[in-house]
């Protein structure tokens, strides 16, 4: 598999896109990784580390999408950036999948705008898994694509993420929730109650409205939400766990006793720190553009960049979109009958 990677996107980029790259070249045989940058400043990196792997290839790309541009606008005009010639490079077959750590504005754009929407999906949704109590996940959908969608699309959305579930996270028939205010079905407003009825009348394994607590408890496999509220949702998540880790700490830290208990738990902090920390997870994939695309975090790291490599070309093998066109277009025909 060939993966063009968004070489310029991220707060540490390029740096740490290089190492996740060297990483994927050292941990996952037989892939290609295409790094798309400034083609300058990526050699130079390499040139510091002293090595450069036959299975990297640079595409020169100078422009950089910036996170407070607005996407389509900065696409159309920066023809030259890093993420929209990373996409180009798919659409053209010179690359099976892409993976960035820049603007989810731009990433969400550029793919939609190249690759198109798969048949008979409406709207786009990022799935971003999110770490659950009992040491799985669930996948929250939308997390931050689409800021104003219809009912439909919700149904989508969860068509969409029941379909990735099976193949990806291997769940035999992923529960599906509607992010509400209260269980109840006479809660929320009028759209999350157009959603209910609408998922109601699926086929899938559909158990109601959830809570925002149920995203992390073994409530359901799949909670399905509008891209603002889930957008405000994983990044208050990640705040709340960077803040519960930051006061653990300085707690540990105040006395000779909490210190020598924080030495005797360190492989038990260690764990933990694991089964939260996004850069296991790689990134989020875009589920419904045709084509294979994976949205990493800001402040990815080298080892995030890795597993966004390895999660997008594991994606690209397993042929997920042709069955998220198989599921969606069952749906479809079904709610015509």
């Amino acid at each position: 598999m060939r993966i063009a990677v968004d070489a310029m996107g991220g707060d540490a980029a390029p740096s740490v896109v290089v190492e996740g790259a060297l990483l994927a070249c050292r941990y996952l045989k037989g892939h290609k990784v295409i790094l798309v940058g400034d083609e300058g400043k990526i050699k130079r990196l390499f040139s510091a580390l002293g090595t450069f792997p036959p299975a990297i290839e640079i595409v020169h790309a100078p422009e950089v999408i910036g996170m407070h541009e607005p996407p389509v606008e900065a696409m159309r005009r920066k023809r030259s950036s890093s993420i929209r010639v990373a996409a180009e490079l798919v659409k053209e077959g010179c690359a099976d999948a892409l993976v960035s750590a820049g603007s989810t504005g731009a990433s969400v754009a550029a793919s939609c705008l190249k690759f198109g929407l798969l048949p008979g999906v409406r709207k786009a949704g990022i799935a971003a898994p999110m770490p659950t109590r009992q040491g799985g996940v669930s996948v929250l959908i939308d997390a931050g694509a689409n800021m104003a969608p219809a009912p439909a699309d919700l149904l989508q959305y969860g068509i969409m993420a029941d379909t990735y579930a099976k193949i990806v996270l291997e769940v035999q028939s992923p529960r599906i929730g509607l992010l509400n205010v209260g269980k109840e079905d006479a809660k929320g407003n009028s759209f999350a109650k157009e959603a209910l009825a609408l998922l109601k009348s699926s086929s899938l394994n559909f158990c109601g409205n959830v809570e925002g607590t149920d995203i992390f408890e073994d409530t359901c496999d799949i909670v399905v939400c509008e891209g603002f509220v889930g957008n405000a949702i994983l990044k208050a998540a990640e705040g709340l766990a960077e803040t519960m880790l930051h006061q653990i700490l300085e707690e540990l830290r105040m006395t000779l006793r909490r210190r020598v208990g924080a030495v005797l738990c360190k492989t038990a902090f260690k764990a933990v720190k694991s089964r939260v920390d996004c850069s296991e997870y790689g990134g989020a994939p875009l589920l419904g553009v045709n084509g294979i695309t994976i949205i990493s975090h800001g402040g990815a790291n080298g080892r995030a960049i890795f597993n966004g490599i390895r999660v997008a070309a594991r994606l690209a093998e397993m042929d997920l979109n042709a069955r998220i066109i198989e599921e969606v277009g069952a749906a479809i025909t079904q709610r015509s009958e």
